[in-house]
């Protein structure tokens, strides 16, 4: 039995194993906190230098055309700590799909396939564990088909005009080209000198012409008279409209509770001012569909656009899409203008190409998408793109009687004889987009061919570049020259 004064020597040695145990528990509670809440942004923050060695350790798997040409590639490379730089063969053709991979950043498929180019899906790691024996990225084949993308890009690059070409297989939703111009090189986004990095980010990212902004899924245009196929399927829908209909088209169109008029390009009458819808549609007349909109209606008109996947936010291909815009909350003057596709109209130059799409599809607007499938290094297939349906924007009827008139823009008296491709039957629509006062106008195309068996759909916008049918056809004409 301990004695008084053993018991008053043990009294600091429980405060001590107290101390220590509170300590104890402290250390571990800081420790879990950090592996199981911190641990994200700790391996996300730039000074990390072990997580950017680790990043640039392995190999990322390869970003690969169609016909598998590598679009990125990493290569082995002696500079410091890293073991391995991401290269891009062809530089800023393919730019707008790939993306980057610099020290501090991602962009592009290389940002939404991130997991799969480095092997940390799960799906990737097991599968490459079981395999090979260690953990590795896969390779991802786009749907990009290297002569369209050629085509689209030198097309573009002509006009010597800022702009974005898309083109799409109907029938699957697959994406066989996807041009931005002016692009850049992703190429000097590789470098480990943190100096020359932030030098030549700053240099893009200050350019006037915005070489870094993917216009074709990033930017919204006026879809300016290619929006009259949406306004022509709602009123075809309604069955109160055939092609046949005589429409009220007036040389000027005074807009309802206002005093501005609205006229045709160039002030041109529109046959004897009661054409047949297929006339007005082949010439384009504005005060026909200024007055079709006004007796459709908006809320009708928007049930149609949103048919077509306007004013959706849930479009990946898998780059994030900016929504295209239909408005809300219109007068009869606004609502006469949104039907030539002006006034708030917005679309991504996509949503220009899902326009002939759908049409194209006999009304059925398949999911766009970029990756084909993803293998491992040994060949093995891990996925497969499944097409699927996006929106059912119009019965077969409608897409029938759309196409054949269509049809008729390209021939003899249309807007849009420019994309006519001899010995095929091309089904289009031209758009010339207004500007703000003293800026000329965009160029807006779609279309697709063949018209009976269609193999691609086309958008295009050329920025400040005049009549969509002089500047717009042109590029569209060489994509699908190109795959035809």
């Amino acid at each position: 039995m301990a004695g008084p004064r053993a018991k008053r020597i043990n009294i600091p040695l429980r405060r001590v194993a107290v101390l220590c145990a509170v300590m104890l528990f402290a250390l571990l509670g800081n420790v879990s906190y950090i592996q199981a809440f911190l641990a994200p942004s700790l391996n996300a923050d730039p000074r990390n230098q072990r997580t950017l060695i680790a990043r640039f350790d392995h190999p990322r798997g390869d970003i690969l055309t169609a016909e598998g040409r590598p679009m990125a590639r990493s290569r082995r490379t002696d500079d410091g700590p890293y073991s391995y730089r991401r290269a891009y063969p062809e530089g800023a053709l393919y730019a707008p799909v790939t993306g980057y991979v610099s020290l501090y950043n991602t962009t592009g498929l290389e940002k939404a396939e991130d997991d799969v180019l480095t092997g940390s899906d799960p799906k990737v790691k097991v599968r490459s564990l079981v395999r090979e024996g260690v953990a590795q990225g896969a390779s991802i084949r786009t749907t990009i088909v290297e002569k369209a993308q050629q085509a689209a890009y030198e097309a573009l690059r002509a006009t010597g005009k800022r702009g974005a070409a898309v083109a799409i297989n109907p029938v699957t939703g697959a994406i066989l080209a996807m041009v931005s111009y002016p692009s850049y090189d992703p190429n000097v986004y590789t470098t480990f000198d943190s100096a020359k990095l932030a030098t030549a980010d700053e240099r893009l990212r200050t350019d006037p012409a915005k070489p870094l902004l993917n216009r074709t899924i990033q930017e919204n245009y006026p879809p300016a008279s290619t929006f009259k196929i949406v306004t022509t399927a709602s009123a075809l829908t309604t069955g109160q409209w055939t092609p046949g209909t005589q429409v009220d088209a007036p040389t000027r169109l005074l807009l309802p509770g206002t005093t501005t008029y609205l006229q045709n390009s160039g002030g041109e009458a529109c046959g004897d001012g009661t054409p047949s819808l297929a006339y007005a549609f082949q010439r384009s007349c504005n005060t026909a569909f200024a007055n079709l909109g006004l007796d459709i209606g908006q809320e009708t008109l928007r049930e149609e656009a949103e048919a077509f996947g306007f004013n959706a936010d849930d479009l990946s291909i898998p780059l994030p899409v900016a929504p295209s815009v239909y408005p809300k909350g219109m007068d009869r003057a606004q609502t006469a203008m949104s039907a030539i596709g002006q006034f708030d109209d917005r679309a991504t130059p996509l949503m220009i190409a899902m326009l002939s799409a759908a049409v194209a599809n006999h009304g059925t607007l398949m999911r766009p998408y970029l990756v084909e499938e993803t293998r491992l290094p040994d060949g093995s297939a891990i996925s497969r793109a499944e097409p699927s349906e996006y929106r059912e924007a119009m019965t077969v009827e409608v897409a029938d009687e759309l196409t054949a008139m269509m049809v008729s823009v390209t021939q003899p008296g249309g807007t849009g004889t420019a994309a006519a491709i001899p010995g095929v039957a091309v089904a289009a629509k031209t758009g010339t987009a207004e500007n703000m006062t003293g800026a000329q106008d965009h160029a807006v195309f779609t279309a697709f061919a063949p018209a009976a068996a269609p193999e691609v759909a086309v958008g295009v916008l050329v920025e400040h570049a005049g009549f969509g049918g002089d500047a717009a056809a042109p590029v569209a004409r060489a994509i699908m020259s190109s795959l035809l």
